[in-house]
Order: structure tokens, then sequence, then C-alpha cells
């Protein structure tokens, strides 16, 4: 992924500027820190690039979406619809808050459709978590609709999608709350590290407050702060948030080069037979880290997988067999295995998560083959590249088997 691939003097520069004053708590201590404070510049670099009033930085991007979840409204026995395509701690957070998953289908823009959410609306259902998927975004025109019809509260997960946006809108901005991850695998990184957005001043107070203990963080005596609500700690370090603010501002030329490149990839395997790809909701606002392949059938996506591992084809996701991102291999969450009990087993789940029907989501993803784009390919790299997908996507055609 691109944040992996641009560590530089930037990063360092950032971090020692942490380092020489010895201040990695990203609280108070004003007089120490020579007016070095990484976690605000990172939060105020992040609502300048996607247009957000209010950002936070925390500690992970799974913190992020439970930080958005609660300071959104969403608790105990809420029924949230989720996506069954999703790395899965969008779906750990909403029970962790103390709601209940309700699973909905997806579409070809891998992300959950409003029929999809309408089909599964029930007089329980408070809010919708919804997750964009693979660099892309969700249709936002239809599920704002289902939205505002139904007054429900939007929490989006755009953890793989910073940078993405819909007719002029950064994804994690339509709904009440949002979050992105800065994990080591997205656009860009801070080792660890999350963020979380919105444009509602009530909701941001809300996250500030439970993302720290419940600190209001007024004045300059840190004990003796009020506390509005109970909280916990889901902090970002200094450390952290210094690599993250080096990353965030090569966003835009990463995002430059990732769409130069996945548009090469795509028009060279755009002549291969059996090859479509997945439906990008507005292709203007793509942050282009994933090229979604879709081939004919299951069947042959998975012969195109033997064949890609044959000819040592790395980089790329098989979702449908994916242990974390696909609800098939869900098993722990299937049984509620879980460490301490959590409210959905003593409320009880209004359905069987191991007899969901989901027809339309395991025909999207049994045909997904996903490619990550790397920034820093050669004209090339990218030929290559194209040659050998070609090549083992006609060899895994029904004619050739």
């Amino acid at each position: 992924m691109p944040g992996t691939e641009l560590f530089g003097a930037e990063e360092r520069k950032e971090v020692n500027d942490v380092l020489e004053t010895g201040m990695l708590f990203r609280y108070n201590h004003d007089a120490q820190r020579n007016g070095i404070w990484k976690a605000r510049e990172f939060e105020a670099e992040v609502k300048k690039q996607l247009g957000a009033k209010y950002a936070h930085a925390v500690s992970n991007g799974s913190a992020a979406i439970a930080i958005a979840l609660a300071s959104a409204g969403i608790g105990a026995g809420d029924e949230v619809i989720c996506t069954p395509f999703t790395f899965i701690a969008s779906v750990e957070a909403v029970l962790f808050v103390g709601a209940i998953p309700v699973f909905a289908e997806i579409d070809e823009t891998l992300c959950l459709s409003a029929e999809g959410i309408k089909k599964v609306l029930t007089p329980k259902t408070k809010g919708i978590c919804l997750v964009h998927m693979c660099g892309g975004m969700a249709d936002m025109d239809s599920i704002m609709q289902v939205v505002n019809e139904h007054n429900l509260i939007l929490v989006e997960d755009a953890g793989q999608a910073y940078a993405a946006s819909y007719k002029g809108t950064s994804v994690g901005l339509f709904g009440k709350a949002g979050s992105y991850s800065f994990d080591f695998f997205k656009i860009a990184t801070a080792g660890e590290g999350g963020i979380f957005v919105t444009n509602d001043e009530e909701t941001y107070k809300l996250a500030d407050a439970y993302s720290d203990h419940g600190h209001n963080h007024v004045g300059n005596n840190r004990g003796m702060e009020q506390h509005p609500v109970l909280g916990f700690n889901y902090r970002i370090s200094e450390l952290h948030a210094a690599v993250a603010l080096a990353q965030t501002r090569k966003v835009p030329q990463v995002l430059a080069a990732n769409r130069r490149n996945k548009k090469m990839l795509e028009d060279a395997l755009s002549k291969t037979e059996g090859i479509s790809f997945a439906r990008v909701a507005d292709p203007a606002g793509d942050s282009a880290t994933f090229l979604n392949m879709m081939l004919p059938d299951t069947e042959t996506a998975k012969r195109t997988v033997d064949e890609l591992n044959k000819a040592g084809v790395g980089g790329f996701n098989y979702w449908y067999l994916n242990m974390y991102h696909f609800i098939n291999q869900w098993d722990h969450l299937k049984n509620m295995k879980t460490v301490s009990k959590l409210p959905a087993e003593v409320l009880g789940i209004p359905r069987d998560y191991n007899n969901l029907h989901l027809p339309k989501s395991q025909e999207v993803i049994g045909r997904l083959v996903s490619f990550v784009i790397r920034c820093t390919w050669t004209e090339e790299e990218v030929k290559a590249l194209g040659q050998k997908i070609a090549g083992c996507v006609e060899a895994a055609m029904p004619a050739h088997v």
C-alpha cells in the first residue's frame, strides 16, 4: 500500500521533533513542548484535506469507528445494519458498544446497497454502519434517501477509503460521524492510528471526551479537568501522530499516482475476455487504492486465483476465502465465541448468523479479486503485471480448462 512505500526524511523529521521534547503524550505539559503538538497538526491536516469541521485522532481505526458509533448515539440493544464484507472491526465495534449487528446485502460497489438496507429494516433499527470498501464508495444518493426517510443514524467506516469522495463530499462526512484507519496497510499510515470526523459540534465534544476517560480537555491541569461522560482510553501518542502527519501530507501525490496507475492497469485488463470491474459510484472520487476485478463466476475466480499463485503474482486478495473480511469465515461471530458476555447475547440476536440468506453478496464477493495499487510502479511494471494477470484469467476461463 502507498503509505508503506513512502517512508523517508519527512517522517523522521516529525518523529525527531517529538523525541527532542520528550513529550510523547498528546495532552498538556505545554511548557516542555516547545510548541510541538503533532496530534493537533495531524487533525488540522485531515480537516483541510477532507473538508471536515472536526477531527479527532485516536489509537487506531477500530477505535475510531467505535468512538463514532458511541458518540453518534448507538448503544445497548440498538439494531445496526452492517455489511457482510468488511474488515471485521466494524462489526466488532457495533457489538462492543452493546448494539446488535443486522446484516444486509451489498451490490457491485462492494458496499451496502439501498435495496439491501430496506429489506432488513425493522421498527428496532437505530442506525447503519456503512463501510466504504476497497478504496471506493457506496452509492450515497440512494443510501441517504433511505437514511432520511427512516430517520436513521448513519455512521461511516471509511477505513479503506481515506481521500475518496462522492460528488465532492468526502466519504465519512455524510452521516453523523465517520472514521478512518491509518494502520500499516492504508493510503497513509501511522503504523497504528485512526481518526474520527464529524461536522456536528456536540458529536465531536462527546467523542473528544469519550476517547480519553471522559476528560473535557478544558484548562491546563489534567487532574482537575471535568468529566462530562464516562469514557475509555483510545488516545493516540505523539509519535504515531507525527508519522501520520508526514504521511497525510503526501496523500495528494499518492492519490494522483494511484489514479494514473490504476487507469493503466484497468485499460490493459479491459481487453481480456471475462474481465469486468466493480462499480465505482463516483469515478472522479475514487482513491484508487485497489483495482477490483470481477470474473464471470465464483469458480472462474477460484481458478484465476490458483493461476495467479502459480505464476507468482502477489499483491492481490481473494476476499471470498479471506478469514477476516467476509462473513463466510466469521465462525467466531456466528457462534458468538466471546471472552465475556456481550449485550447482544443477553438481549438476543434477531437472526441466526449461521443461516443468513445473502445471495447477492455471495455472488459479488465470489467473483471479486482485488489488486493493491502501488504508487511507485513504473509504466513498464504496470504493463508487465497486466500481461501476467490477463494470462492467468485466460488460462482460468472455462474454454481453457
